[in-house]
């Protein structure tokens, strides 16, 4: 590989946002505000079970939009753009026959 092909840096930085416990206590939330309609009667009223998947569906919204204003207010405004170099070359048609 010749010195003009190497990158010694990355071009473009990637940012992962942090690892969150919303996306499973949505789905708990929905599942049990779901099952709050079916399970009538099971150890409690169905709207009791609703009501408390109504509190973690809403509780794991909050807490999953809060990370994510914290996770972009955390990216540093401004980067050092640098593109690779593309080799330059003349587009032409293909030739007939």
């Amino acid at each position: 590989m010749t010195d003009h092909d190497r990158i010694d840096q990355p071009t473009e930085l990637i940012y992962l946002e942090r690892p969150s416990w919303g996306p499973p206590f949505l789905a708990l939330g929905i599942a049990l505000l779901v099952c709050g309609i079916f399970a009538e009667g099971f150890m409690v009223r169905g709207w009791v079970w609703s009501a408390i998947g109504a509190i973690f569906a809403l509780a794991a919204v909050w807490s999953m939009v809060r990370a994510s204003i914290r996770d972009f207010y955390r990216l540093p405004r401004r980067q050092r753009r640098r593109g690779a170099v593309l080799p330059i070359s003349t587009l032409r048609p293909p030739r007939r026959g």
